[in-house]
C-alpha cells in the first residue's frame, strides 16, 4: 500500500517544531529517521494529517560526555553513537546493544529519539534507558520538562508525551567504575526485534558480593520492565547459582509477558529468565575485567 497523503513541513529549530505540533494538534506526527513512522504510513496503521520534520534541527544531533551521564540528542543517528568513541567510554554496552538494532542501513537512518518516541516494548534503546534509571528532555509550549523512564513508557507505542511536546535528549547515567554491563536477547532473525531480552549491569564489592546491580527486560510487558524484585535478591550477596535461581524466580513472578503469534507466554517467561542469567554471568565477567 501507498502512505496517505499527509501535509508536510520542516522545522530550522526546537521553537519552530514544537509551534508546529501546537498548530496541528493530535493530527501531527514528528518525523526523525523514519524507520518506524514510514512503514507504519504504507500499511495505514498511522494516519496523521500532517508531518513535522525535525532532520534539520541541527540542535537535536549531539553525542555529549556529561561527565556524570551521556546525554544523546533526539535526532543522534544511531549508527553514529554506535560508533561513537566518547559514547562506547561513557555507556561501554552501547555498541553492542545498537548492534540488535535492525541492520546497519536502518540504524543508518534511525535516530535515538525516534525510537525512545516509538515506545515498542521489544526495544533495545528503551530498555537500556530503562534498565540506567536514565532520563528523557522534553520540550513543549509550557517549556523543559524531564521524565523519568520508568514514567516515560506507558503502554505499547505509547508515551507520557503530549502531543504538542518533543522529544530532545535522552540522558544515560554513567557507571561506578568497576561495574560490567552486557544484553542477551532472542529473536527470530538477526535485525528483527527480541522476542524476548534481557539487560544487565552488575558490580562486584571487594568483600565478593553484589554491590550494584540494574536489571531490565524487553518483550515481557506492554513496556520495557524494570527488574526491581530480581535486584533486591541479588543485591548484597555473591553471585552464586543459588542467588540467580532466586533472581530467576523473582523474574518469573513480575513479568506479564504477551502471548502471541510469535511467541507464547510461558516461553517468553522461561527465556526471561534464561536470559537473565546469561546477562548478569557476562555483566559479572565484564566486571571482573574493569575491576
Amino acid at each position: 500500500m501507498k502512505p496517505p497523503a499527509v501535509g508536510y513541513a520542516r522545522a530550522g529549530n526546537v521553537q519552530e517544531a514544537v509551534a508546529m505540533l501546537v498548530e496541528h494538534g493530535t493530527d501531527a506526527t514528528v518525523l526523525a529517521g523514519g524507520q518506524s513512522l514510514v512503514p507504519m504510513l504504507s500499511f495505514r496503521q498511522a494516519r496523521p494529517s500532517f508531518l513535522v520534520d525535525i532532520n534539520r534541527v541541527a540542535e537535536l544531533d549531539f553525542v555529549r560526555d556529561e561527565g556524570a551521564s551521556l546525554l544523546l540528542g533526539a535526532t543522534a543517528r544511531q549508527r553514529d553513537v554506535e560508533m561513537s568513541p566518547v559514547a562506547a567510554s561513557a555507556v561501554p554496552v552501547l555498541p553492542e546493544l545498537l548492534g540488535h538494532v535492525g541492520h546497519v542501513t536502518n540504524r543508518n537512518r534511525g535516530t535515538v529519539g525516534g525510537s525512545l518516541a516509538h515506545a515498542d516494548p521489544a526495544a533495545e534503546l528503551p530498555t537500556l534507558v530503562t534498565a540506567l534509571g536514565g532520563e528523557l528532555l522534553v520540550e513543549g509550549p509550557r517549556g523543559a520538562r524531564t521524565v523519568a523512564a520508568e514514567d516515560f513508557f506507558v503502554a505499547p507505542h505509547r508515551t507520557s508525551l503530549g502531543f504538542d511536546e518533543l522529544l530532545t535528549a535522552v540522558r544515560l547515567p554513567r557507571l561506578p567504575a568497576g561495574a560490567g554491563m552486557a544484553v542477551q536477547q532472542i529473536a527470530r532473525r538477526h535485525g528483527d526485534l527480541a522476542l524476548v531480552g534481557v539487560l544487565a549491569a552488575v558490580r562486584l564489592g571487594p568483600d565478593g558480593a553484589i554491590d550494584l546491580v540494574r536489571l531490565a527486560a524487553s518483550g515481557v510487558g506492554p513496556v520495557p520492565v524494570r527488574l526491581h524484585a530480581a535486584e533486591a535478591v541479588l543485591t548484597g550477596v555473591p553471585p552464586t547459582t543459588e542467588a540467580l535461581d532466586a533472581a530467576a524466580d523473582a523474574v518469573a513472578a513480575a513479568v506479564q509477558p504477551p502471548d502471541d503469534v510469535h511467541a507464547p507466554a510461558s516461553y517468553r517467561r522461561d527465556m526471561a529468565c534464561l536470559l537473565l542469567k546469561r546477562a548478569v554471568g557476562a555483566a559479572l565477567r565484564r566486571s571482573e575485567v574493569n575491576a
